[in-house]
């Protein structure tokens, strides 16, 4: 899956290690590059539901969005960056058509 970020200095922050641990510690760091290693090697979304880090969307005002966890209460949080977003008939996310995701924050 094609990987983009909210901004470059979010994606320099993911994408060394060094600022990654200084930033989100040790722990948090590792489970950060596992995720987006985990994105990167799924052809589409779909294949997400059965990896570690419980993918799911998000509900209310953070409809569009989904989270994958990192150590609790931190998560990764991304929207799909298709354009435009692959829909299904009841409004939710397509996961089967979703081929690329934008990453925007680490929350709690």
């Amino acid at each position: 899956m094609d990987i983009v970020f909210e901004s470059i200095k979010f994606e320099e922050e993911c994408n060394n290690q060094r600022l990654r641990v200084r930033k989100h510690g040790a722990d948090r760091a590792k489970r950060i590059l596992q995720r987006l290693d985990d994105l990167r090697d799924a052809n589409v979304l779909e294949d997400m539901r059965n990896l570690p880090g419980r993918c799911h969307e998000l509900l209310h005002d953070r409809a569009g969005t989904l989270s994958l966890d990192l150590d609790h209460p931190y998560r990764l949080i991304f929207q799909p960056a298709n354009e435009p977003i692959p829909s299904k008939p009841d409004g939710g996310i397509d996961w089967t058509q979703v081929t690329a995701v934008r990453i925007l924050s680490v929350e709690n």
